[in-house]
């Protein structure tokens, strides 16, 4: 009677790999000692007659022991099925962390894979979300990503797409597969790159075309099984200047909006209410709205403002002075903190005031737009709330607590770059999911911008 064969766990392989590591300098000895028989069988009376090979082996402990811990570090990314939930830049992560991989231990799986098994329907989306959001700006507009909002683009321009390891070729791969991951089915294989490999060019610009519903490409696995490719809903034409179209046919596209919609959040206090105008209410915003900074994006702002921590060979360091308005607990302040310069925070909600002076900082406890301007700050760094355009009333306001000169970051939600159009400067998007942390999917922006005037 044949039994399936166990699914092995992580604290399997793992289990493996110490038993390996601890049996390798046998293994090296066993090796050493075979090639030695295989040179006595070589020869007879012990004399020498030749040698058997052009290179006798050489095995390094060293080298088995790395090679090793890199296959351990595979094996565990194959059994969790990571291939599949990451996103193609986590992917990329990974794999350039697996050429130097940390001590394989299960506290550094758990570490490394543990949210991947924890949330796989998060990184699903987010793998998403993180490749539509570099193909158009569209795809990062929380208005136009709502179930019912027509306006995604059916056709996206991916350029340089050439042979193997192109960023247009891998940005193809990387939108199907994202799709794949959303849909359940297997990632794009060899056969279905051969397609669009092979095109052809001929006169007229169009280099040709392929679409990929699922009626051409087959692939055999080792049992010579055939499997034919799933549609895929998109159709790839290329061009003679190296650039692809990509267009999603109605399915497909239904299911990018809904991917986005969910993993955005269609139904949250950020979204933007129907024809919302600035207003010009002092009225704190809805619900006393607050996602806390996440100490990344806060180094991300800190870092796009140009405030850095003085240089420590200065005899007289410049130390600025930097409001943050609707503080919450504190987060930012943290980080002006860190790099020696002077935060005051002006916060509305008495307890997370609260939080915040506990830490050592100084924070008024009002409602930022109904104080009175001084213009003393040589920089504002804020989080103001996202709900509909209230952010607008906090920049404009917060712009007249700056000195001549000072320099202004506020953290948006995209749709003030995007849609809105309420505020001019310069622009940084933040990373997808930036603010996951702290609740919430909505894509980010940051402003910045000086104050020229008095």
């Amino acid at each position: 009677m044949n039994l399936p064969a166990r699914n092995r766990t992580v604290s399997d392989l793992i289990d493996e790999y110490e038993e390996k590591v601890a049996n390798a300098p046998a293994a090296i000895e066993a090796v050493k000692a075979a090639w030695g028989r295989l040179e006595m069988a070589a020869s007879v009376g012990g004399k020498f007659g030749g040698s058997i090979s052009r290179h006798s082996p050489s095995v390094s402990e060293r080298d088995v022991l790395a090679a090793l811990l890199k296959s351990g570090w595979r094996a565990i990314y194959d059994r969790c099925q990571i291939d599949q939930i990451a996103s193609a830049d986590d992917k990329r992560l990974f794999e350039r962390t697996f050429e130097n991989p940390p001590e394989l231990t299960f506290d550094n799986a758990k570490a490394t894979f543990g949210d991947y098994l924890m949330r796989p329907r998060f990184h699903v989306l987010r793998g998403l979300a993180e490749v539509f959001s570099q193909l158009d700006p569209t795809y990062k507009s929380h208005s136009k990503v709502k179930i019912g909002v027509s306006g995604l683009p059916k056709r996206v321009i991916v350029q340089n797409v050439g042979g193997w390891g192109s960023y247009g070729r891998d940005k193809i791969r990387d939108i199907i597969n994202a799709l794949a991951a959303y849909r359940g089915e297997k990632l794009m294989d060899h056969a279905e790159f051969a397609g669009i490999d092979g095109l052809h060019r001929w006169d007229g610009g169009i280099a040709g075309q392929v679409v990929m519903d699922g009626s051409h490409h087959v692939t055999k696995d080792e049992d010579g099984i055939e499997t034919k490719a799933p549609n895929r809903g998109v159709t790839i034409r290329k061009f003679q200047n190296g650039n692809a179209h990509v267009i999603f046919d109605k399915f497909a596209l239904l299911d990018i909006n809904r991917a986005l919609a969910e993993f955005y959040g269609e139904v949250l206090p950020d979204a933007e209410e129907e024809d919302a105008k600035p207003q010009a209410s002092t009225a704190v915003s809805k619900d006393l709205q607050f996602y806390w900074t996440p100490e990344k994006v806060v180094g991300e702002a800190l870092s796009f403002a140009g405030l850095y921590a003085p240089r420590q060979f200065d005899e007289n360091p410049v130390r600025h002075r930097v409001l943050e308005p609707s503080c919450g607990d504190g987060r930012i302040l943290d980080g002006i903190r860190k790099l020696g310069h002077v935060g005051f925070g002006i916060e509305y909600h008495a307890g997370r005031a609260a939080e915040a002076r506990a830490k050592g900082h100084s924070v008024l406890t009002a409602n930022f737009l109904e104080q009175p301007p001084r213009p003393e700050f040589d920089f504002v760094i804020m989080n103001p709330p996202f709900y509909g355009r209230h952010y607008v009333k906090h920049v404009r306001h917060a712009e007249k607590f700056l000195k001549p000169g000072g320099i202004l970051v506020a953290i948006l939600p995209a749709t003030a770059r995007y849609d809105h159009g309420e505020l001019d400067g310069s622009w940084q998007d933040l990373p997808v999911a930036s603010f996951a942390e702290a609740g919430t999917n909505v894509p980010t922006t940051m402003l910045k911008f000086r104050r020229t005037t008095n």
